[in-house]
């Protein structure tokens, strides 16, 4: 019997010694773990936020240069290719609404003409008719500042420019850079200059290049694409408009 309760003290024992070795090694692994998931996961979560703060910040910054006004010395620049008046983005785009026109007063015209310094004062019109006697004088002034060479000028021409001249607010003297040209004189100008076509509308005496002394080019152009009477060139750079009676279209 002594025997047996030693034996069973014994048992109770090593029992007791593997119990406490399973709890010990169950509670502290746990604990390491959750640590290492905490710190792991806190990372993830400073990495995750910052990213997209970052990209914000980007495409703020992006927006905010994007809506940025033109400096001071680009609004200069525009405005000296312009002759002195810088338009608007919308102003170019803008549809040119059509004058009311003046059909009844007398149409005067008074032109210098740039390569020859030649004046002239004439009323080619009035009373419902064209003068012959004004148009001729205007056939000669208009001449080929090259070879003298001279046509008939189509009389419409000289509306577009007077009317031109009234919706600009414009009472001086044309300066005509340019009118009726020979054949063979527009083909060496063409020859010369990427910017003369070489079926000019100034070989059918039907074009001028002009000036108004004072008015920006910019304003001559829009007074002409308003009448719709025939093409309309932009030569900024040169300070001049072309007008013709031709097809409708602009450049």
């Amino acid at each position: 019997m002594r025997s047996f309760v030693l034996s069973l003290a014994t048992l109770l024992a090593f029992a007791g010694t593997g119990f406490a070795q399973t709890n010990t090694g169950a509670s502290t692994a746990p604990k390491v773990k959750t640590a290492a998931t905490a710190t792991t996961k806190t990372a993830t979560t400073k990495k995750k936020t910052a990213a997209p703060t970052k990209s914000a910040n980007v495409q703020k910054a992006a927006a905010q240069q994007k809506k940025t006004p033109p400096t001071t010395q680009q609004q200069k620049m525009r405005a000296a290719r312009y002759g002195g008046f810088a338009p608007a983005a919308a102003a170019l785009a803008a549809p040119v609404p059509t004058p009311d026109l003046d059909l009844s007063s007398p149409r005067s015209l008074s032109l210098v003409n740039f390569n020859t310094k030649e004046e002239l004062t004439v009323t080619y019109w009035s009373n419902g008719a064209y003068h012959r006697s004004a148009l001729d004088q205007l056939n000669q002034f208009l001449r080929d500042s090259r070879d003298s060479g001279t046509t008939e000028m189509d009389p419409l021409l000289f509306d577009v420019l007077w009317h031109t001249a009234r919706i600009s607010g414009y009472g001086g003297q044309v300066e005509v850079l340019s009118a009726f040209r020979s054949p063979e004189s527009n083909a060496w100008l063409a020859s010369v200059s990427r910017g003369v076509a070489r079926d000019s509308q100034h070989i059918n005496g039907n074009a001028m290049d002009i000036r108004f002394p004072g008015v920006p080019v910019f304003r001559i152009r829009q007074a002409a694409r308003s009448l719709n009477m025939g093409g309309v060139g932009f030569y900024p750079r040169s300070g001049f408009v072309h007008i013709d009676t031709g097809p409708v279209r602009y450049w």
